[in-house]
């Protein structure tokens, strides 16, 4: 092999991308993409899964503080008979159906009390008695009452579970995206570093034949040889840093059986066809406009703020002496179709009411329950603060990064192209037996470094734009 062969080697492998073998890689249809790992991940990775379930949770908690507004029956009998007397016989049963409006209870009952030892006051005929009626707060808890004030603070809690949900898939998705990045940076390293193993392994073989035949001096040949095995130790050290990569990404790829599955040995990842997608002011703006309502942090701190409201109101309300007003009629009448003389059937003139008032003077313990809240309000809106500033710098300095990232590829490529100038002039002086193969060497080295740390700056640009995102609270 001649001198202009070995010139030839270097130019395809260093000045013909078209024909790397990268290239040829990224024509076959094993290329597992940032959409191909979304979707895998979104479908089936269990803290994907676990975390949906907080929905569920949530309203669960809805369900749980319903029930405080379900219907209920209760109904108790009680029979003495001793020697020839019978001393009571009592059967209540009763309908309670709280109701949302006043914070009222709708009363159904039927009670039977007879025996010759029955109290009075409740005594009824040998049929007994039915009745319906209200009981209704018109003090303490006519606005809000425990039950709903416990079912309004479930419902804000869907929204803070929700923001909690976004937060952990963001989170679950930036460490995908990072570790999906490493991998390329792992496998571009690789290629580039194999790249110049094939070529200084192609090197060896022709200056071996020149030196046979006399054309160059031994030591040229040893050189070559030293070269070969240097980048092929430092390609086996690239090799296991890839497998490794390989294995962290594969962390997050299960399959739909909930099993973890990894990546084959043949996959590689998508070319970048535009390494850099610096997005424009507008979307920094739109970003940080969507994260004041739309972060996770900010949905979480707005439900507690609606948390606190509602517990406000509901402490106010407590202030209120406690007034309860209660009223039933009540009648002889068993079903629909029984005949009951006007004066025993419903009407305004058989009724039982009864009042209920009560009001502690001082009212220290309501007061200091309702300060407790509004403490915890002025705590939330420092907190509110706080955090909506510290998401818009964390947006703005990533914003930064990633400007500075793109000037530092934009350079680092015009100074690549710079560097195959002078190894494409130091091949030529090379040929013209001008220079040496050491110098050589030291150019291709560099040039591959210098790709090496340019694919290192995509790879950062790329976290970096993932992290722009997640630091908005959203994913890319």
């Amino acid at each position: 092999m001649n001198k202009l062969n070995f010139i030839f080697i270097v130019f395809c492998f260093f000045f013909s991308p078209h024909l790397s073998a990268q290239e040829k890689e990224y024509g076959a249809t094993n290329t597992f993409t940032v959409d191909d790992m979304e979707e895998l991940l979104m479908a089936n990775h269990p803290i994907v899964k676990q975390v949906n379930l907080l929905s569920e949770t949530a309203k669960a908690q809805v369900t749980q503080a319903l029930g405080k507004f379900d219907p209920t029956l209760n109904s108790s009998f009680k029979n003495k008979h001793f020697g020839k007397t019978d001393y009571y016989n009592q059967w209540n049963s009763e309908l309670k159906i709280p109701l949302w409006l006043a914070g009222a209870d709708l009363k159904i009952a039927y009670d039977r009390n007879v025996g010759d030892y029955t109290n009075p006051q409740s005594r009824t005929n040998n049929a007994g008695l039915s009745a319906i009626g209200l009981s209704i707060p018109l003090g303490q808890g006519l606005i809000v009452d425990s039950r709903r004030n416990t079912l309004q603070q479930a419902k804000a809690m869907i929204s803070y579970l929700e923001g909690e949900k976004i937060k952990q898939i963001n989170a679950i998705w930036f460490q995908a995206l990072s570790d999906y990045w490493n991998w390329y940076f792992a496998y571009q390293q690789y290629q580039l570093l194999l790249e110049g193993v094939k070529l200084a392994d192609q090197r060896f073989k022709a200056i071996s034949e020149q030196t046979t035949l006399g054309d160059k001096p031994v030591i040229d040949s040893i050189e070559a040889s030293v070269v070969v095995k240097e980048r092929r130790i430092e390609l086996s050290k690239y090799e296991v840093e890839l497998k490794n990569a390989k294995i962290v990404l594969s962390n997050h790829l299960w399959n739909d059986q909930q099993f973890p599955v990894e990546l084959p040995d043949h996959a590689i990842p998508h070319k970048l066809e535009d390494p850099v997608i610096l997005p424009d002011n507008s979307v920094i703006e739109t970003l940080l406009d969507s994260a004041k309502i739309a972060h996770p942090e900010m949905i979480k701190l707005a439900s507690k703020n609606q948390q606190l409201l509602f517990e406000e109101r509901y402490r106010k309300e407590m202030l209120k002496p406690k007034f309860n007003v209660s009223g039933t009629l009540i009648s002889s009448r068993h079903g629909f179709n029984d005949f009951v003389p006007p004066q025993y059937d419903f009407n305004w003139q058989n009724y039982k009411v009864g009042f209920e008032f009560a009001f502690p003077l001082f009212i220290r313990a309501e007061r200091g329950k309702l300060k407790e809240v509004r403490i915890k309000q002025d705590q939330l809106r420092f907190e509110q603060a706080v955090t909506e500033r510290n998401i818009y710098n964390e947006v703005v300095k990533k914003y930064n990064d990633l400007n500075a990232y793109s000037k530092q590829i934009e350079l680092q490529s015009i100074n690549i192209s710079n560097q195959e100038l002078l190894l494409r002039g130091e091949l030529n002086k090379f040929e013209l037996g001008e220079s040496t193969l050491f110098v050589v060497n030291s150019r291709e080295n560099k040039l591959i470094e210098m790709r090496i740390k340019q694919e290192k700056l995509v790879t950062d640009y790329r976290k970096a734009l993932a992290e722009l995102y997640y630091k908005a609270g959203t994913k890319f």
